[in-house]
């Protein structure tokens, strides 16, 4: 179950985003238990991570990014290039503060 954002707090996450460098490397492996559940972790940790993902094409990398979604119920807030941004609050203390709609 992942929440709709508005486009005010898509662009509030892509600003706090914006200087944060890539926690998540995926290679030419491709998508692993391994890197689903990094993901998850640094989720956990952070609320929102930048995911890198060198995969062969643009199809490809948006399915990638598509399935961490569903793994980890979070949201995709944007994706540029090989960099998907994935955000996914805190259940019992959120540190990032969003915007109202």
């Amino acid at each position: 179950m992942t929440k709709t954002l508005s486009e005010k707090q898509r662009k509030h996450l892509r600003g706090l985003a914006h200087s944060r460098d890539p926690i998540v490397l995926i290679g030419q492996g491709g998508l692993s238990e391994g890197v689903t559940k990094e993901l998850d972790t640094a989720l956990s940790a952070h609320e929102l991570v930048k995911v890198r993902a060198r995969v062969g094409d643009r199809e490809e990398r948006d399915a990638i990014f598509e399935q961490l979604t569903r793994q980890t119920t979070s949201t995709l807030v944007q994706r540029i290039g090989n960099v998907g941004v994935f955000y996914r609050p805190h259940k019992d203390k959120p540190k990032i503060i969003l915007p109202a709609d």
